[in-house]
């Protein structure tokens, strides 16, 4: 495949998946704005606290479609319409049943077990109970949305993922003012305008199959091997998975600290780091659904040149979006703690410093995790499953070390560890004369 093709298909992947990341996680960013402005800055700590939830039912779609959806890309990219059905079917029933299970136990009948077990803090344990129910309850919805944008992208149609998933930040957004503010819901409306703007997004993408050069890839039930498909969609997705299920007790884990640590002023100001990390996380997201989509694609047709180009596009794209973000935190920290509602000369001296730490902690962790995709484009599973596990264990024991022996300098603990890590996976490379290269044997 030429580079010119390879270019325009990068970046067409590329902006749908960033807009389909603003689906996860820019509900959070437009909630805590506004709930911060229209609420106030406990709102903020509420929906952080929050986090893992969300975290943890991106994790089970990551596992599930993410896994599916670069098994997909390969079978479509062999022109083995029938395999990419099959994994296709598996992957939405199988998110769709464990979405409805969550609903039951967590939105049903344990939501105030789940506030207690992730918020210790009296004052802000009515908030967040309101706020997570309603994400309990609503959590088909996420994995649905994000299940399908995976599947419609790899189907050739990431203009429509883009349009889903616009339409959907602005219904998120506009309902949070109507919820909040004209019905009265507080921060029950802010998780409830999220869960409409997804369901508005599912029936955009639903659109795509009214074109029927796209229904090559639709619901086939029936034939057998269905748990040995679960079995390859699971571990496909496992080191992605892993990562982000670290990530989720990392959120509780550092949640827990920095509260008990720093108190309420300190949750908000973490809250407001977490939300910065939201924004990387557009960028690093589109970058590394990209590579497994569009690169899984040029594996399955063992195209060696066409795989590396993307990579590098990748590699290139990520830098200059760490590049820039950054600069502009340092340039304006401020701007960030007055955009969620804060206007304590204290506390904002505090997010200015804390802010500028994150912006540069978070460049490593984004090589760091675009460097997973690519061991795991080039089969080397292993160092893949390593780093889904260290991403986030890592920094749990250092964030600890930070809290007993030098709590002034807790916001460092995130760039510590990543520097650790990234210093254990040069090793780690070297020593096992890891190459990339494609595995003749696939």
């Amino acid at each position: 495949m030429g580079e010119k093709s390879i270019h325009k298909q990068f970046y067409g992947y590329l902006w749908a998946f960033i807009l389909v990341a603003l689906s996860g996680c820019l509900g959070n960013v437009v909630d805590g704005i506004i709930v911060g402005n229209l609420i106030s800055a406990d709102g903020v700590s509420a929906i952080n606290l929050s986090k893992p939830i969300n975290q943890f039912i991106f994790t089970l779609h990551l596992l599930i479609n993410a896994g599916a959806g670069m098994l997909v890309a390969y079978a479509l990219g062999r022109q083995n319409i029938g395999e990419a059905r099959q994994f296709f079917t598996r992957a939405l029933t199988l998110s769709t049943g464990i979405g409805l299970l969550l609903t039951i136990l967590g939105g049903i009948v344990f939501p105030g077990q789940v506030a207690r077990l992730l918020c210790n803090n009296e004052q802000l344990l009515p908030l967040a109970r309101d706020y997570m129910q309603v994400l309990l309850l609503g959590n088909p919805a996420f994995i649905v949305m994000w299940g399908l944008s995976t599947m419609v992208g790899v189907n050739g149609s990431p203009k429509l993922v883009s349009l889903a998933v616009i339409v959907d930040n602005v219904v998120n957004l506009l309902l949070d003012i109507v919820f909040i503010q004209a019905f009265g819901w507080g921060i029950t409306g802010s998780s409830a305008a999220t869960v409409v703007g997804h369901l508005v997004g599912i029936s955009i993408l639903l659109t795509h199959w009214c074109n029927p050069e796209n229904r090559r890839l639709k619901l086939q039930f029936g034939g057998g091997g269905v748990l040995a498909s679960w079995r390859r969609i699971v571990s496909q997705g496992a080191p992605l998975a892993v990562a982000s299920i670290c990530l989720t007790l990392l959120l509780l884990s550092a949640n827990t600290i920095v509260l008990s640590t720093t108190g309420r002023t300190g949750i908000f100001v973490f809250a407001l780091c977490m939300n910065l990390l939201q924004v990387y996380n557009l960028f690093l997201s589109g970058t590394c659904q990209t590579l497994q989509s569009l690169g899984a694609r040029q594996v399955g047709k063992r195209d060696e040149q066409s795989v590396r180009a993307v990579i590098r596009k990748g590699f290139r794209f990520i830098t200059v979006a760490m590049v820039v973000t950054c600069l502009l935190v340092w340039v304006y920290p401020e701007g960030i703690a007055r955009l969620f509602g804060c206007d304590d000369p204290a506390v904002i001296t505090e997010a200015n410093h804390a802010l500028r730490v994150f912006a540069l902690s978070f460049i490593p962790f984004c090589y760091i995790y675009v460097l997973m995709i690519v061991y795991k484009l080039y089969g080397h599973h292993r160092m893949a499953l390593f780093i889904s596990f260290a991403l986030s264990l890592t920094v749990i024991p250092v964030l600890w070390a930070m809290s007993q022996w030098a709590p002034k300098a807790i916001w460092y603990s995130y760039l510590v560890a990543y520097v650790i890590e990234a210093i254990v996976i040069y090793i780690l490379h070297k020593s096992a004369h890891i190459q990339f290269k494609l595995k003749t044997d696939k």
